[in-house]
């Protein structure tokens, strides 16, 4: 009876415990940002963040964080998303998680999820964001997009581009650049635009038979276009276009239809900063947040926040983390259409 009162006692005080945790996180959840700042300031005034946000992007968007949050400066780790990843499983299996918060590309995060390094949540700013740009430990930061370009010396007006099936017809035969690694553009289509497999594989077969030419780099498929040596460019980035047409390029692009790459934000499950680093992740999903992505020059990922130049597509086919699943099944199909080895 001893025993049983003994082991009563210890599971009432586990209970206890985890009551208080998930208490904890409910309240830091329904705080204002204001007051999940003061909790933030008490662990220490700094943020581990594991990120690949290009430093010239980081140099605009963390300040705006750092002054909006007085008090809190932000340790940018900057590398690969596998090194990030990877350092983090490191970390972990060391005994000590040294990350707050993770910004990498989905898949990445997906990865960093699978080891058990990430925390559940749901942020209460993620409520603005569709199905496909959210999950159970993610929000999506900001995208980038996959997109028809072309050379306006070399493509008439009257036959520019409109949507994808433009690029089946033969005029288009050896006139035709792209990326051999964008397999998405085929997983896209399949599960976005058409919802189906067969229909998905034709299109881009008809596209295959005009003599796809392939080139690693979307920076060097931009360059190509820009001197002229291709004519189209299937799989290029939007983000690519904007500044170079600006400087005179002889450029255009289409944004009626893009497959769209999501980098994602993500809350390390043993942050040494939870509270900070719950603040950053909030912040970064809310409208000024995602301003600030915009004004940084990164395409955010909030519906009701616009891009500052042109570069977020009218249909979104967005890569979620199932899809990232069936990658190997949609790479296979996409070097056979294209004969890539």
């Amino acid at each position: 009876m001893k025993r049983f009162f003994s082991q009563l006692v210890k599971t009432q005080a586990l209970f206890a415990v985890m009551a208080v945790l998930f208490s904890t996180a409910g309240i830091a959840q329904s705080q204002t940002l204001d007051e999940l700042h003061k909790s933030a300031l008490k662990e220490g005034g700094t943020l581990n963040f594991y990120a690949t946000l290009a430093q010239i992007n980081a140099a605009r968007i963390l300040p705006v964080f750092e002054k909006r949050f007085a008090g809190i400066k932000v340790n940018h780790v900057d590398a690969t998303s596998d090194k990030l990843v990877a350092r983090a499983v490191t970390e972990a299996r060391g005994g000590k998680t040294l990350g707050d918060v993770l910004q990498v590309p989905l898949e990445n995060v997906s990865q960093a999820h699978d080891q058990k390094l990430l925390l559940e949540t749901t942020l209460p700013e993620s409520s603005d964001y569709v199905a496909g740009m959210k999950g159970t430990f993610w929000v999506a930061s900001d995208l980038q997009f996959i997109i028809a370009a072309w050379n306006t010396n070399l493509v008439k007006k009257e036959e520019e581009p409109k949507q994808y099936e433009d690029f089946a017809d033969p005029r288009w035969k050896n006139r035709l650049i792209a990326e051999p690694r964008d397999l998405e553009m085929l997983l896209g289509f399949a599960k976005y635009k058409f919802k189906d497999d067969e229909k998905a594989i034709n299109l881009w077969k008809k596209i295959a038979a005009n003599n796809v030419e392939f080139h690693s780099g979307h920076s060097q498929l931009a360059e190509l276009l820009v001197a002229g040596q291709a004519a189209v460019c299937l799989t290029c980035y939007s983000h690519h276009y904007p500044t170079r047409i600006k400087k005179g390029a002889p450029l255009n692009y289409m944004l009626s239809e893009g497959v769209a790459s999501i980098n994602a934000t993500a809350i390390f499950k043993d942050a040494p900063h939870p509270n900070t680093a719950l603040l950053f992740a909030r912040w970064m999903a809310s409208m000024d947040g995602q301003k600030a992505m915009a004004q940084g020059g990164r395409t955010p990922a909030h519906p009701k926040v616009e891009p500052v130049d042109k570069t977020r597509t009218e249909k979104i086919y967005p890569i979620s983390v199932e899809d990232l699943k069936e990658f190997p099944k949609y790479e296979k199909i996409w070097k056979q259409i294209f004969r890539l080895r």
